[in-house]
């Protein structure tokens, strides 16, 4: 039940219009423009289907994100755990029933655009768990119970985005899970332990692992092996990035990317071809805009009352970094190829619907910063 001598919001429609925030919307709009201009750009300079319907998801999109930001954290707090099972129902269903592309079953046909359940579940994840920290007593954090409930919430759909399989996307669930468990005060000693196992248990668990997920993993450490095969991706997008240089080649001018030596250009690689084109200081803007990005977040889970608004804001500017950090380090050749899209700048429905949801409890939490939930 919640506190009814707490805030209450009786704000009109016009001071929540006024309450959003303003430098972040401009800085998703910016990326969303820039990502448009190179959507363009990797259907070589026409306005075919991958930038038309880009743009369009973007708009619409972006339009949702504003309409659900009024929606009381209240509402964001109280579905937290069926948003979560609703996700992981998705999930079985696309293990089972789902639409196979490249070898995978991961994506859920709904006639106008494909559902890609697990990319939702790395927002769902975050939602579910902040809302179980949100009453748990600091000294209670360790217990038994609360390391077992929230490890077996975050394992379930590992297990099943590892079966489709999509090892990526299993790896960045897993770590925007561990960022909740982390800011929630789980001690330290568990997360050493885990990585002792985890460094222990690799040879085994890579005995597992699909041919081409050994075949990435080997390429990372020599790409010059198979430069025409497993290493030809990494290899190219090296060069892409190195021939940009200080101030890039152009718009539209990439040779990379123009002449198709670059596979995937628009959708894990899109960095690639925006760093060739406008070099290491159109990468530092990008940089830039992101970093503001993730700064405009974690204010406003500082100013925010409610715990669950506070670990929500952390824990998903934390999983914006890991997003861009292990997209940008995978093109440079610095992580193997995992296929982790960059946030709005990637082409893919369903990794910029969840991000628009996480922006919209976001926005939420700035609209309704002295809302308390008890």
């Amino acid at each position: 039940m919640y506190n009814q001598a707490s805030y209450s919001d009786n704000s009109t429609f016009f001071q929540k219009v006024k309450s959003l925030d303003y430098s972040l919307l401009i800085c998703i709009l910016l990326i969303g423009v820039i990502s448009s201009f190179s959507m363009y750009s990797t259907d070589g300079g026409e306005l075919l289907y991958h930038t038309k319907s880009h743009i369009i998801r973007f708009i619409i999109f972006f339009v949702m994100m504003i309409f659900l930001s009024f929606l009381n954290i209240r509402f964001w707090h109280s579905v937290g755990y069926l948003f979560y099972i609703l996700i992981l129902g998705l999930l079985l269903f696309a293990s089972f029933y789902g639409v196979t592309a490249s070898g995978s079953q991961r994506w859920i046909s709904l006639y106008f655009i494909n559902i890609q359940p697990s990319e939702l579940m790395k927002i769902a994840i975050i939602i579910c768990l902040a809302k179980y920290y949100h009453r748990s007593q600091i000294n209670n954090i360790n217990t038994f119970r609360n390391l077992l409930i929230p490890i077996t919430i975050l394992i379930l759909p590992i297990l099943l985005v590892i079966s489709q399989p999509d090892l990526g996307t299993s790896i960045l669930i897993g770590l925007s899970g561990l960022v909740v468990l982390w800011l929630a005060g789980i001690n330290i000693k568990y997360f050493i332990y885990s990585s002792l196992v985890l460094i222990i248990s690799m040879p085994f668990v890579i005995s597992f692992l699909q041919p081409y997920q050994k075949a990435r993993i080997l390429t990372f450490f020599d790409p010059d092996k198979d430069p025409l095969g497993a290493g030809y991706q990494i290899i190219q997008s090296k060069i892409a990035v190195g021939s940009g240089g200080l101030y890039g080649k152009g718009y539209l001018k990439g040779t990379q990317s123009y002449l198709e030596f670059l596979p995937e250009k628009h959708t894990d690689f899109i960095f690639t071809l925006f760093s060739e084109e406008y070099g290491f200081l159109g990468s530092m803007f990008l940089l830039l805009v992101y970093a503001i990005i993730i700064f405009r977040i974690l204010r406003i889970g500082a100013i925010s009352r409610s715990f669950f608004a506070k670990i929500f804001c952390f824990s998903f500017a934390s999983a914006i970094f890991i997003y861009i950090s292990v997209n940008m380090s995978m093109v440079l050749g610095l992580v193997p190829i995992v296929g982790s899209p960059l946030p709005i700048m990637s082409y893919g429905g369903s990794s910029m619907l969840a991000t628009m949801i996480g922006f919209s409890v976001v926005m939420s939490s700035k609209i309704h910063r002295r809302q308390l939930i008890s």
